[in-house]
C-alpha cells in the first residue's frame, strides 16, 4: 500500500511534459471537442434541418417535407422502446451486486494507466459482442471504479473513450447487432424487403469467418490506438479535475415499515420469475434453431431484464436500480422521433421523377459500384447516412431495400452485405456522440469531453474498416436469397 501511495505521489508530481505521438494528436482534438462540440441533441436538431434542406434541394414540395417529418414522428417508437430497454437492462444487470463486485476486482488488473485505459477498452468490446446496451454501462462503471485507484494517475476522459467503444468500435459485429437479429427473423423483416433477401441468420452474417475475423482485427485496432493515445504526466485530467463524484457506493433500502411490504424484500419471486424464464429459454432453444433464438431481440430483453431481477435479489432493489437506469435513457427517448423523422423525409418526401434523397444516393452509389468497389462505396454511404440517423436497426429499414437489392444486381453476398452495413455502422458512433448518453451519465461527463480521442479512433478505423469490407468481400459467393413459406 505504501508503495502504491509512492507511485501515486511520484506520478501526481510529474511536470506538464509535452506529449508526442497519439496522445498529442488525442489532447489537440479533445481541447478542440471541449471547446466547440454541441451537446448531441443539437446533432439531432441540425440533421431534421439538413435532411429537409436536401428534399426540397431535389424538388420535393415544402408540404411533402413537412407531412414526412410531422407523420413520421413516431415511426420507431416500438424500436424507440427496444432500445430504451437495452440500455436499461444493461444498467441493472451492470449495477447487481455480483457485477459490481466483478467490476471492482477487474479494476485492479491494470498496473500502469495506460494499460488500465486499453484494459477497460479490451472489456468493453468483449462485453459489447453479447450485448451493447450492457456494454456502455458495465465499461461505464468498470472506467469509474478504474479511476478510484488511488495509485494510479489517469486520464478519466480516456477511460471513458475507451468504455465506448464497444458501441463505438465492434458493436453492430456482435449478437445484439439491430440489422442482423431483423434480418434473421422472418416476423420482423417487412415483407418487401423479404422479397430481396429472404432470411438470413447468424450463420451466414455475424458467425462467419471473415466477420470474426474482422471483430478481431478492429478490436485489436481499437486497443493499441486507446493505449498510446491516453495522455500522460501533467496533461492527465482525472476525475477530480474534471469535478466528477466517483462515490459509487449503492444506497441500502428502506426498512420495512408495513405487512404488505413483505414480499417486496423477499427473494422468493425474483427466484420464480427467473425459473419461468429459464424454463422459457430452454423451450426456445428445444424448438427453434439456436441462431434464431439468439437473434431474438425481444428475448435478449426478457433474458437480461429478469436475469437482473435475480441478480439484485429482491424487487426492491431491482426497483431502485431501474430508477437509476431510467435518467440514462432520456436522450434515446427524446432524440429517436428526430431520427425517426429523418429517416421518413429521406424516404418519403419525393422530388423530381418521384425519387427521394435516399433514392438520388442510392442510384449514385450504385451507379459507381461496379468492378469489386460496391462493398466500399456501400460502406461509405452508410457511415454518412449513420452521421444523420445513428440507429442501426432504423436506419438499416431505410437503407435494407434498395441496398440488398443494388447487392443483388452486382452479385455481392447478401450475408456479407449486411456485415458491411455493421462495419461502417459503427463508424459513426465515433463522431455522432447519440449512443454515447447513455454513458455519459454513468460517467458524469458532456460528448465534448470524449469524442476528441474517439474521433482519433474513426481516423484509423475509417481506412481499416473500408479494407476489410473489399479484400474479405471478395472471398464470399453470391447466393440467392431463400425466401421462407
Amino acid at each position: 500500500m505504501e508503495r502504491n501511495t509512492a507511485m501515486a505521489t511520484s506520478q501526481l508530481d510529474q511536470p506538464d511534459v509535452r506529449q508526442k505521438g497519439l496522445a498529442l494528436m488525442a489532447e489537440k482534438l479533445a481541447g478542440w471537442t471541449q471547446k466547440w462540440f454541441p451537446d448531441a441533441y443539437i446533432f439531432a436538431l441540425a440533421g431534421v434541418l439538413l435532411v429537409a434542406i436536401a428534399a426540397l434541394a431535389i424538388g420535393a414540395s415544402p408540404k411533402a417535407v413537412v407531412d414526412s417529418f410531422g407523420n413520421g414522428f413516431w415511426d420507431l417508437t416500438a424500436f424507440t422502446l427496444q432500445m430504451a430497454m437495452v440500455v436499461l437492462t444493461g444498467y441493472v444487470v451492470a449495477t447487481s451486486p455480483p457485477v459490481a463486485r466483478l467490476i471492482d476486482r477487474l479494476a485492479q488488473v491494470p498496473n500502469s494507466a495506460r494499460a488500465a485505459v486499453s484494459f477497460v477498452a479490451v472489456m468493453s468490446m468483449s462485453v459489447s459482442f453479447v450485448n451493447w446496451g450492457l456494454s456502455l454501462i458495465f465499461g461505464g462503471l468498470l472506467a469509474r471504479a478504474v479511476a478510484r485507484r488511488a495509485d494510479l494517475h489517469v486520464d478519466y476522459r480516456a477511460l471513458g473513450a475507451a468504455a465506448f467503444m464497444g458501441l463505438g468500435a465492434v458493436w453492430a459485429l456482435g449478437m445484439s447487432s439491430s440489422a442482423a437479429q431483423l434480418q434473421a427473423t422472418k416476423a420482423s423483416i417487412p415483407p418487401a424487403l423479404l422479397k430481396i433477401t429472404g432470411v438470413l441468420d447468424f450463420g451466414t452474417t455475424i458467425f462467419t469467418w471473415q466477420s470474426l475475423l474482422t471483430l478481431v482485427i478492429l478490436m485489436l485496432l481499437t486497443t493499441v490506438i486507446a493505449h498510446f493515445s491516453a495522455p500522460t504526466g501533467g496533461a492527465v485530467k482525472t476525475a477530480a479535475d474534471l469535478g466528477v463524484d466517483l462515490d459509487d457506493q449503492p444506497e441500502p433500502p428502506a426498512e420495512k415499515s408495513r405487512p404488505g411490504e413483505w414480499l417486496e424484500y423477499s427473494r422468493v419471486l425474483p427466484v420464480l420469475a427467473g425459473v419461468l424464464t429459464l424454463g422459457w429459454l430452454v423451450s426456445q432453444l428445444l424448438t427453434l434453431p439456436i441462431l434464431s433464438v439468439v437473434s431474438s431481440l425481444n428475448g435478449y430483453q426478457l433474458v437480461f431484464l429478469m436475469l437482473g431481477l435475480v441478480l439484485h435479489g429482491t424487487p426492491r432493489k431491482f426497483l431502485q436500480s431501474v430508477t437509476k437506469a431510467v435518467p440514462a435513457t432520456a436522450g434515446i427517448l427524446v432524440q429517436f422521433p428526430l431520427y425517426a423523422a429523418m429517416a421518413a423525409i429521406l424516404t418519403k418526401a419525393t422530388g423530381a421523377g418521384g425519387l427521394s434523397v435516399s433514392e438520388h444516393l442510392a442510384h449514385f452509389f450504385t451507379s459507381i459500384g461496379g468492378n469489386g468497389a460496391f462493398a466500399v462505396i456501400i460502406a461509405i454511404y452508410t457511415a454518412l447516412l449513420g452521421m444523420f440517423v445513428p440507429s442501426g436497426g432504423g436506419k438499416w429499414l431505410v437503407e435494407a431495400p434498395y441496398v440488398m437489392q443494388s447487392a443483388t444486381d452486382v452479385n455481392m453476398n447478401l450475408g456479407w452485405t449486411v456485415q458491411i452495413y455493421n462495419m461502417a455502422e459503427a463508424l459513426p458512433n465515433l463522431i455522432n456522440p447519440f449512443f454515447m448518453l447513455p454513458l455519459l451519465a454513468v460517467l458524469g461527463l458532456r460528448a465534448r469531453d470524449l469524442v476528441g480521442f474517439t474521433f482519433q479512433q474513426f481516423l484509423f478505423h475509417l481506412p481499416v474498416v473500408l479494407l476489410l469490407a473489399w479484400l474479405l468481400g471478395m472471398t464470399f459467393e453470391f447466393v440467392p436469397p431463400v425466401i421462407p413459406n
